[in-house]
């Protein structure tokens, strides 16, 4: 890896905001540490009550929320690209309130949260527990979908519900803990679903620190989390480094969780510039509390070679392009290494699929700062780019870089994620058979691309009737050292269906933080998850979300406010029209 690996340096954005000052930060801290005890107190009726709250609230300020966020990202409001910032805003927030909710109901009824699928033991004695989908309703909306968590070693099936919501179990020792959440500046429902997670989860009262970038959605999560404001259980501070160097230093500050870059991970933990990087390789940090922290991947997808006619390569040109796409490229989790088989008869049409769907997709704001000098960054040098949209006055084309030497192992696209519309594909030079292929590639994605967040495999129904493939993407699910994989589906979905955990595969060290450590979301509250498996079927029905063709997104989107909030048929049928139609 090079010296470069991980994220690139992001530029800070500019605050829209007046930041909180220090005087009223330390004032806030002062309130809520006085309060951790009291948080503690309140029992499971009144953090029921309090969730209702938020998703009332979430309910009645989403259309402002969504509205915020398309102005700042240049979006018409009847655009269907509208629709992820619904979805990934209110939607996901009042999902994961109302997971939590259910989660709570079932502890008081029975002591742990119930486990809406089967618990299984794998040959080599690992347990993994379905827990999507959560309800009778996610079976009609993702027919065909399901999720597992896999448990760490030591877990079995019949110790694991003592592993689940240990903070709400008899005699659980509970210890007072104020808690610093940075938020992310891409997604708007990470710093809400990061607080619910330390808030109903770990026990901690939540200082959450608005990033520049999005900190627009601010003032409505004040709205969202009144109930929890109000009783000085959170609050919610604006600016920039500066603010967040102060809260991570403040010594009434008991723990920190941080979505965003490792660099920004390693000088919280270690300082910056020469004396911050002799730290690390030391490994020996500045930063004594704990920290926790999900920190972006170089998220590979492995396509299997198989029988594939026009309409599949179609699809999952589509479905590939649209892992970029989402949010403008700006997500840990896009895709951004496409593993092939060079001798695959079929790979240049898919590449030439994944071409088609990028130059159907509109153009989008590059709104994150830097977008543009981390695409010349990965372009500057690579005659195999293709580009589709304009190049000009700060725009970022969507860009495939192909034919890429897997050989290099410390390739600028391997080891650094470039958080931008660019991705690349990387055929793997083996005329062996597709199950050593499998294997070839699960190498190089633990062994070569950088991080542990989430990968995936796209892989026909036919090739799985072949008993030997079957077996080596099974192995292949299992062997990939990432906290979610998905079969034949964008990993993001890991992300949105709240019960499966999201965060990095398990085990780095502070000095290798890579995708980072610990987890959310995890509704369920498992203890000890290894990792979540998402699995869908090879060409759905009804166009995704995340394909940028779905007309209807807007609309799919903005009605699942209402069917997350309260499931019901009359919030379903909309729904389903829309999805149609899409």
């Amino acid at each position: 890896m090079t010296g470069l690996a991980g994220s690139i340096i992001k530029p800070e954005g500019a605050s829209r905001i007046q930041p909180t000052s220090t005087e009223e930060l330390d004032g806030l801290v002062n309130v809520l540490s006085e309060f951790r005890q009291a948080w503690i107190d309140v029992n499971i009726d009144e953090r029921i009550d309090l969730l209702q709250s938020v998703i009332e609230n979430a309910r009645t300020v989403g259309a402002a929320w969504v509205a915020a966020a398309c102005e700042a990202k240049g979006i018409s409001l009847d655009d269907p690209v509208a629709g992820e910032e619904w979805h990934a805003g209110p939607v996901l927030t009042i999902r994961n309130a109302r997971l939590l909710i259910a989660s709570l109901e079932s502890i008081r009824q029975t002591g742990h949260p119930t486990i809406p699928g089967p618990v299984t033991t794998r040959p080599n004695g690992q347990t993994v527990a379905q827990v999507f989908p959560a309800d009778n309703w996610d079976r009609v909306l993702w027919q065909g979908y399901s999720g597992e968590v896999w448990m760490q070693p030591g877990v079995t099936p019949g110790n694991l519900s003592s592993t689940m919501a240990t903070i709400y179990q008899p005699h659980a020792k509970r210890t007072p803990e104020l808690a610093l959440v940075l938020g992310a500046g891409n997604i708007a429902s990470i710093a809400p679903t990061d607080t619910l997670y330390k808030m109903f989860v770990e026990d901690a009262v939540v200082i959450l620190k608005m990033n520049p970038v999005n900190e627009y959605i601010g003032p409505y999560l004040e709205q969202v989390f009144a109930g929890l404001i109000g009783r000085d259980f959170m609050g919610v501070v604006y600016g920039g480094a500066d603010v967040g160097s102060h809260l991570v230093n403040h010594p009434k500050v008991d723990s920190i969780h941080i979505t965003g870059s490792d660099k920004t991970h390693d000088a919280i933990v270690f300082g910056s510039g020469p004396e911050g990087a002799a730290r690390k390789a030391a490994n020996e940090p500045l930063l004594t509390k704990p920290i926790s922290s999900e920190l972006g991947n170089v998220s590979p997808v492995i396509v299997v070679p198989g029988p594939w006619s026009e309409k599949d390569l179609a699809y999952h040109g589509e479905n590939i392009a649209g892992m970029l796409t989402h949010n403008a490229g700006f997500n840990c989790i896009a895709t951004r290494i496409v593993i092939t088989h060079e001798q695959w008869n079929q790979r240049e049409a898919l590449l030439d699929a994944i071409s088609s769907a990028l130059q159907a997709t509109p153009e989008r704001d590059p709104y994150y700062p830097g977008a543009r000098e981390r695409w010349e960054h990965f372009t500057a040098s690579h005659p195999t780019t293709r580009t589709h949209g304009s190049d000009g006055g700060g725009a970022v084309p969507w860009t495939l870089i192909h034919d890429l030497d897997a050989e290099d192992p410390e390739h600028t696209c391997f080891a650094v994620e470039a958080f931008s519309g660019v991705f690349g594909e990387a055929p793997l030079k083996s005329e062996r058979s597709v199950v050593a292929f499998i294997q070839d590639a699960v190498r190089f994605a633990n062994e070569t691309a950088w991080g542990t967040l989430g990968a995936s495999l796209i892989v026909h129904p036919t090739s799985l009737k072949d008993p030997e493939v079957a077996a080596a993407v099974d192995q292949a699910v299992a062997d990939l050292r990432y906290g979610t994989v998905g079969v034949n589906v964008w990993t993001g979905l890991g992300f949105a269906f709240m019960s499966t955990s999201w965060g990095a595969f398990p085990g780095h060290p502070l000095n290798d933080i890579r995708s980072g450590r610990g987890v959310v979301h995890n509704t369920l509250m498992f203890g000890e998850p290894q990792k979540s498996v998402i699995r869908g079927p090879f060409r759905q029905p009804l166009k995704p979300l995340w394909f940028a063709s779905n007309k209807q997104a807007h609309k799919i989107a903005k009605g699942l406010v209402a069917m997350e909030a309260q499931p019901s048929a009359l919030a379903l049928a909309p729904i389903l029209g829309a999805a149609v139609r899409g």
